[in-house]
């Protein structure tokens, strides 16, 4: 397990990278550095009706935001290629050749509407519904009286009735009966391959030493290891990792909120957490802790310890892990990440000794970046005005007023507001109306944040600037 893996990951360009296969993708290149092996990836676009450019670019695009570099594949080309399912039909069709003589591919000729009709019929009686092998006995003269007809085979696999068994990496001993399976389609009437064949084609010619994937891909195992053998072919070590589900124990979907990475780049979540998080879905350190870099993820990740139970997608606990790298990234970079939120916040982008205090300030409440711009507000408003009934309340107490009245007479006695500043005009207050504790300190807050928490508010002060702080204390004053 631990020599030189190479891994790939073999997205659908149907859509948006989805927060499952981009755990999947995590996994796989995670192993690869673990094992100092090669992480490529490969393109199933066989889907013709529903394979776009477009997804395809979003999907590279979203693997690059992750810092999910690939060895092989796409762009960076690579010794096995083309990478891409479509630009491979030829190689598909010499195996199938090879197939064909061995006398495992043979040409089925069932409608759709008789495949149906059959599907019903042995529904009826109770019974499994494997394809029955009909046309795998047609003579010569049956097919060509069908092709007449204008019947367009399709190739299946001819199984035989043998048990097809593996050491799955994290399931232990798998079997299924090959009387079970039926001769399935490898290729259809128009030359595209089926997801079975075209995958142990390309795992074989890749050289992929390690198939990592969700457990829903258990089913197709035994077909694709019946190609390989039938191919005389190695077969891979298989890692059937488990799936992720919502809170309420269903497969994660659009109701349980954002499902593709997209989504959550959008909503500023970091890519070096969303790796963290995924990852430890179903796998832990032996160490316990839950905050691992990437460096350490590649050190310490071996499939003796996932898990073989379904994961639970937590967003709370996303969002606290989230958070600490926020808090903890450095703060040069967390402003460049924080600038596209704040566009149309009237924010001074030249001004970025000013912002960087700012996000300094604030950055320890915040879960992800879209919080950001109702966390900087109080800090950019030209007048600040209550609209919480508590905050209202408390700026209209006779204790408040008496504060915000010895705050305007004592800043008077200073050039500038720094946090020092603001500190020592706190005390003389306490000292001179005897109030003190958060009666002090939260009518001031009020007056110049218009809300009852929020960051440490010397800092807030001093951000705001004598000029600012006058004006807004005074505006609550009667």
């Amino acid at each position: 397990m631990e020599d030189s893996a190479r891994v790939r990951f073999a997205p659908s360009p149907t859509g948006h990278l989805h927060i499952g296969n981009a755990r999947t993708a995590i996994l796989n290149w995670i192993f690869a550095k673990h094992t100092k092996g090669k992480f490529i990836l490969r393109i199933e676009d066989t889907d013709v009706e529903r394979s776009t450019e477009k997804s395809e670019r979003s999907i590279l695009m979203d693997l690059k935001w992750l810092g999910l570099e690939w060895d092989e594949g796409p762009i960076v080309g690579g010794p096995y290629g083309p990478y891409r399912q479509i630009e491979r039909l030829e190689i598909y069709q010499k195996y199938l050749e090879i197939l064909k003589k061995k006398g495992y591919a043979y040409p089925c000729y069932c409608t759709l509407e008789e495949l149906e009709e059959k599907r019903k019929s042995v529904l009826t009686r109770g019974e499994s519904i494997p394809y029955d092998g009909k046309c795998f006995n047609l003579s010569d003269s049956e097919k060509r009286a069908l092709e007449a007809s204008g019947r367009k085979p399709v190739w299946r696999f001819h199984v035989y009735p043998v048990e097809i068994k593996w050491y799955d990496v994290v399931k232990g001993e798998i079997s299924f009966e090959g009387e079970n399976i039926g001769d399935f389609v490898i290729l259809r009437s128009d030359g595209i391959p089926t997801y079975n064949y075209a995958a142990a084609i390309d795992d074989s010619l890749m050289k992929i030493s390690h198939v990592i994937r969700g457990d829903d891909h258990v089913s197709n195992t035994p077909k694709q290891i019946l190609i390989y053998e039938a191919l005389d072919r190695r077969v891979p070590h298989f890692c059937h990792i488990p799936m992720i589900l919502g809170p309420d124990r269903a497969r994660l979907s659009k109701r349980h909120g954002a499902t593709s990475i997209h989504e959550f780049q959008v909503k500023g979540y970091l890519p070096e957490a969303l790796i963290n998080f995924l990852s430890l879905l179903s796998w832990s350190s032996e160490t316990g802790d839950e905050i691992l870099p990437n460096e350490r993820l590649i050190q310490e990740f071996n499939f003796s310890r996932m898990s073989n139970s379904p994961a639970i997608f937590d967003i709370t606990k996303l969002d606290w892990m989230n958070g600490y790298y926020i808090r903890n990234t450095e703060i040069n970079r967390l402003v460049d990440l924080a600038m596209p939120y704040l566009k149309g916040k009237d924010v001074d982008s030249e001004n970025r000794e000013k912002i960087t205090k700012i996000i300094s300030l604030i950055r320890d409440g915040v879960e992800y970046l879209q919080q950001i711009p109702e966390k900087v507000e109080p800090f950019l408003q030209e007048m600040v005005q209550p609209t919480d009934g508590q905050a209202i309340a408390l700026a209209s107490k006779e204790s408040s007023q008496k504060i915000y009245w010895a705050f305007l007479r004592h800043l008077q006695n200073f050039d500038d507001l720094d946090v020092e500043t603001f500190r020592k005009i706190m005390k003389i207050i306490q000292q001179e109306t005897g109030i003190m504790g958060k009666d002090l300190w939260m009518p001031i807050r009020v007056a110049l944040t218009g809300r009852i928490h929020g960051p440490e508010l010397p800092k807030v002060a001093e951000i705001l600037g004598k000029e600012k702080c006058e004006k807004f204390v005074r505006n609550l004053t009667d």
